[in-house]
């Protein structure tokens, strides 16, 4: 596939582009930019300093990848990143800022889905197969798991964890952690029960889903997780826990018990 580059998109002279990119009108990539092959930069979009992209991007218009941190203390000089991995879809007005240390990066992973006007802040790391819908809003050093979900509007402060696989209802505002797997949703924000149409979907039904409500039971019960059997889920959320939390973890309300996924 050839290159198809608009005539009205600016580019910094020493940008080096793969053959097979589509770049729309008044697109703008500036210098130290890296981008892998069959990206599509959609109009208006703009790639600013040291942002390092993956292939099969999708940038629809008005995107803004890497712009500086909104940190008042913040030196344009500073040499950081945005680091980007492959297959992600950024819709209209999605914004994400590199890092504010020096050669630290922001990250996000591959195939993640962001709606439009969602934002990712400095210093953040999105895992893989993640959804923001429209106007999510992280704020710097956040940690998103993977296959997160973020209803519409959520915000999230900053140094806040979001544990793989939880999803977290629309315009809920969190400034503590969100534990692997959960649905977590009101004001204050609460946990409620395991998210499980989102484990049904990854695949993690049977034994494995037992194991995961046994866990939710015993730390909602402030128990040891010690004696359940080590599946691959129970040990993520070990390795999560063990973790110490800048934040401190979000609490639970009593909920009916659902039915498993079989």
């Amino acid at each position: 596939m050839a290159q198809h580059i608009h005539p009205t998109a600016c580019l910094a002279d020493t940008v080096v582009l793969p053959e097979d990119v589509t770049i729309g009108p008044f697109a703008v990539i500036e210098d130290d930019v890296a981008i892998g092959p069959g990206c599509n930069i959609g109009s208006h979009a703009v790639l600013r300093r040291h942002v390092r992209m993956g292939s099969g991007n999708v940038l629809h218009p008005h995107v803004v990848l890497g712009d500086l941190p909104q940190d008042v203390s913040f030196r344009e000089e500073t040499v950081s990143y945005l680091q980007i991995g492959n297959d992600n879809v950024f819709w209209e007005g999605f914004t994400a800022h590199r890092a504010t240390q020096e050669h630290g990066a922001t990250r996000i992973g591959s195939g993640c889905y962001f709606m439009n006007h969602s934002h990712v802040a400095h210093d953040c790391e999105i895992g893989d197969a993640v959804i923001f819908a429209n106007n999510v809003a992280i704020g710097g050093f956040v940690s998103v798991g993977r296959n997160v979900f973020m209803g519409g509007a959520v915000v999230v402060h900053q140094f806040c964890r979001v544990g793989a696989f939880a999803i977290v209802q629309g315009t809920t505002g969190l400034n503590m952690d969100v534990i692997p797997y959960m649905l977590i949703g009101g004001r204050p924000a609460r946990h409620y029960r395991l998210n499980t149409i989102g484990l049904r979907r990854a695949g993690i039904t049977g034994s494995r889903y037992k194991v995961l409500e046994q866990a939710f039971r015993l730390l909602k019960n402030k128990q040891s997780l010690d004696g359940l059997e080590e599946t691959d889920e129970l040990q993520l959320l070990k390795e999560w826990l063990a973790v110490k939390s800048r934040r401190g973890l979000h609490g639970f309300v009593e909920v009916s018990k659902g039915k498993s996924p079989e």
